[in-house]
């Protein structure tokens, strides 16, 4: 086997290697955005023939200082697509973030890979493309997102048997409990403490809003083949269970772990071998396991996110955009934690767009981040 990895210098990106690391399997092409300090150790470590650099500027950098090797550096959009299509390897890995992802998951598709899918913007923003083009070039699309691997999982054997609910596990993040009134005076640093798992700043944002869990109900629609009143959220403190499959018999499977991504990256590298995982052993003596439902008024993304694919048409494109705009500019100090809803909603309101295909899915993002930019506080 032979893997390229999209986004490698970010969370998902770098326990991707480690478990290429642990497996000895062989790493051609890494993509990166601005970390070429990193990107140049990962490289040389893996002996990789490609890297794409997104910024122009540190590409031409990170060419200068890897030229006493073979390694080809591309920069731009153009680097990630070539490692996403790169000949040698038959896996691709899609750790980037955002809807930046979404072009090199198209040419991952279209080159014949096996897709590990951890960019959940992608079916997000383009599922309705996304997964009838995978069926025409022949590409598997396995899920990375603990979640949707946890899915996945329960449904290995279920021999067509049908689904009657997907019950979808959430952390319910750092602000769990919490209070609109009180959400509009925590910070930023107290969005980016997950309580239990470690990831980047936008995900880790995303988790704590409950938008992160919207996207992945949207996820869920598209991978799985169900609507989104089949796919009920649960609050799980413990993050231990993953999520479940209830059949029609209401019989439920379950897929447990310890919250580490390694292991869903693992398995959607490994699948349908399952490898040994030394030290990630879970032990359920003296756990306790509870659920709850979501707090759906205070944490108002999570049915703002479902009710733009109820709507269908590009209204999941410009909910995403709107996201990652107002993430950004909470990320920047710039907003409010509880300002984040209110410029999705707006935009949703305010952004009207139309059209089939690719252009018109990223027409659309550009509209609703040209909203948010133009209308955000100074």
């Amino acid at each position: 086997m032979s893997v390229s990895i999209l986004g490698s210098t970010g969370s998902i990106g770098r326990q991707t290697l480690e478990v290429c690391r642990d497996l000895n399997i062989t790493v051609d092409a890494i993509s990166a955005n601005k970390n070429i300090d990193l990107a140049e150790r990962q490289a040389r470590l893996f002996n990789v023939k490609l890297v794409g650099i997104y910024d122009s500027i540190c590409a031409q950098k990170l060419r200068e200082r890897l030229s006493d090797t073979d390694i080809e550096v591309i920069e731009g959009e153009k680097g990630n697509i070539e490692v996403a299509r790169f000949a040698a390897s038959d896996t691709v890995i899609t750790a980037m973030s955002g809807m930046i992802g979404l072009l090199p998951t198209v040419a991952a598709i279209e080159a014949g890979k096996r897709i590990g899918l951890a960019n959940k913007e992608t079916l997000v923003c383009a599922g309705h493309i996304i997964m009838p083009l995978a069926k025409r070039y022949g590409a598997q699309i396995i899920p990375v997102d603990s979640e949707h691997s946890a899915i996945f999982q329960c449904l290995n054997g279920a021999d067509g048997n049908k689904i009657r609910k997907i019950l979808l596990t959430a952390s319910g993040g750092p602000f769990y409990g919490m209070t609109a009134e009180k959400l509009k005076t925590v910070t930023k640093s107290d969005a980016l403490r997950h309580p239990n798992w470690s990831m980047g700043a936008k995900i880790t944002v995303d988790s704590a809003t409950l938008m992160n869990k919207g996207l992945e109900v949207i996820e869920a629609k598209w991978l799985f083949g169900v609507e989104t009143e089949d796919i009920e959220v649960l609050i799980h403190r413990e993050s231990i269970v993953h999520s479940a499959v209830e059949f029609e018999d209401n019989s439920v499977i379950a897929q447990l772990g310890v919250p580490r991504m390694y292991l869903p990256i693992k398995y959607a590298l490994t699948y349908p071998v399952r490898v040994h995982s030394g030290g990630h052993e879970l032990s359920l003596f003296g756990k306790k396991l509870t659920f709850e439902k979501p707090d759906r008024k205070t944490f108002r993304c999570l049915d703002l996110a479902i009710a733009s694919s109820e709507a269908g048409g590009l209204c999941p494109a410009v909910m995403n955009a709107a996201n990652e705009c107002a993430v950004s500019l909470f990320l920047q100090d710039r907003i409010g934690f509880a300002d984040i809803a209110d410029i999705v909603e707006n935009t949703l309101n305010a952004v009207s767009a139309s059209g089939d295909g690719l252009d018109a899915v990223i027409a659309a993002d550009a509209a609703a981040r040209d909203y948010v930019n133009k209308n955000a506080k100074e």
